[in-house]
């Protein structure tokens, strides 16, 4: 990667972390938050700042990391250049940097900041640069301020409001540990500085590790500048190290989320039980109901009225539709189409326009057409109905023989009674009629009145 050094930026993510205190096989950066890992948005907030080369520090199940982030990219909208770097030697984030040499040695300035910080703002992060560029500074760490600081480093200043040092909780002193101003572990370098004081870092520390924080104090101590970007929020500044941070730093983002979307003319009743991942949009003037969730790259249109107690997940809704208590998966709801209550409608499903899936029906891989209802307590699976059609209650579309697949086709303005079972693969014509109770597994003509059942017998009861 060629870069012309002058006032270049480079990004480098720390993602080598075992995350032991998550109790989890799966790597901490992986583990998902508004839909997505926590390592996409700490992706995301170094890609719009425009670097010429991001870095990424793995070492804990590294292929797996590195797998993961290779093959998103393009879906995470990642336009900058990506690079991996093995930290063979998990002895803490100096070590990290120290890996990283090569890849830092390239720009003039970089940011270095946690693959585990999913709420950091690009506004933050950017106010933080600026004030390094206009203070000319060596190095600028981003600080919050919080009620409970454990876990984190403390932020030691002089009298006079300089940055000392930053000692960590474990080496902290009673005095210290009472310090609120904590290190988010975000920091911008000049490259040239860190790459000299990093080769310098030794493991005097409880945990016998290299702190990059120690890099810090070795700056201060050459005469070197260091500063602080106080974030005005402590909430964006916190980590993830457990469960517990997941949850809350999920809590957040869902929080976040919400706020943008009512901003943008969405009603949301009770934000407390609606949750919508990072990816979702939803349209001007949509209801949202309580325990309404929305998950994956899920799209719902204008004027729609969503819940309560409806999941829907990767699924595209259109204007002026009502999803009633029901579950939708992966599948395509057209404009003025209504479901539920109580309905599933899974992957490979396209209703509507001005379709109707009613109560207690599941429709699988499905074409339901304009203005067709399913109105309830029915399963229709593989089939393609036209337009116009009335499916009667209890109807099952008998798709599967044991060992495949089959489809079912029902044409324009037919009507199905009720209780009707249509064996596939079977069609049913334009305008035909299935009485109730019948059972097909022949072809329907156009037109057609179909019987599919036994003629009635009555005996007389002794």
């Amino acid at each position: 990667m060629k870069t012309d050094k002058k006032g270049s930026l480079g990004a480098l993510i720390l993602a080598a972390g075992q995350g032991t205190r998550m109790q989890s096989t799966t790597p901490k950066v992986l583990h998902r938050i508004g839909g997505r890992p926590m390592i996409y948005y700490t992706l995301r907030l170094a890609c719009a700042l425009k670097p010429e080369g991001i870095g990424v520090v793995v070492g804990h199940e590294a292929d797996l990391v590195r797998k993961t982030v290779s093959e998103s990219l393009s879906d995470w909208g990642i336009t900058r250049p990506v690079s991996f770097i093995h930290q063979k030697s998990l002895t803490g984030s100096g070590a990290a940097v120290l890996e990283s040499l090569p890849f830092l040695k390239k720009f003039n300035r970089a940011l270095v900041t946690a693959g585990d910080a999913p709420l950091l703002t690009f506004d933050t992060v950017h106010a933080a640069l600026r004030q390094h560029e206009d203070q000319k500074g060596q190095v600028t760490l981003l600080t919050a301020r919080l009620r409970d600081p454990r876990g984190y480093g403390r932020v030691v200043r002089s009298p006079l409001g300089e940055v000392v040092r930053v000692v960590e909780e474990l080496d902290a002193t009673p005095k210290e540990a009472a310090i609120t101003e904590v290190n988010s572990g975000s920091y911008i370098f000049e490259t040239a500085l860190l790459m000299d004081v990093v080769r310098k870092l030794s493991p005097k520390n409880a945990k016998k590790e290299l702190y990059l924080t120690d890099a810090l104090e070795q700056i201060r101590t050459q005469g070197g500048r260091v500063s602080a970007h106080l974030s005005a929020t402590g909430e964006e500044c916190q980590g993830v190290n457990n469960r517990l941070q997941l949850a809350n730093a999920e809590r957040i983002l869902n929080r976040r989320m919400l706020e943008r979307l009512m901003l943008a003319g969405v009603t949301v009743l009770d934000p407390s039980t609606t949750y919508a991942d990072a990816d979702v949009e939803v349209g001007q003037d949509t209801v949202l109901l309580p325990g309404t969730i929305l998950r994956g790259k899920t799209r719902i249109g204008n004027r729609c009225r969503i819940g309560p107690w409806t999941h829907i997940e990767d699924s595209s809704i259109g204007n002026d539709c009502e999803v009633l208590s029901s579950y939708v998966k992966e599948a395509r709801l057209l404009e003025k189409t209504s479901v539920g209550p109580y309905s599933h409608v899974r992957p490979g499903t396209t209703a509507g326009p001005r379709a109707r899936i009613g109560s207690f029906s599941e429709v699988k891989a499905s074409r339901i057409g304009y203005g067709s209802k399913v109105p309830h307590l029915s399963y229709i699976g593989d089939t393609e109905i036209g337009e116009d059609v009335n499916v009667g209650a209890g109807t099952i579309t008998c798709n599967f023989d044991g060992k495949e697949k089959h489809k079912t086709l029902i044409g324009a303005k037919a009507f199905i009674g009720s209780n009707v079972n249509l064996v596939a693969p079977v069609k049913v014509g334009r305008g035909a009629l299935v009485a109730a109770g019948s059972t097909i597994t022949d072809d329907v003509p156009d037109g057609a009145l179909a019987f599919g059942r036994a003629r009635q017998v009555n005996k007389v009861r002794k």
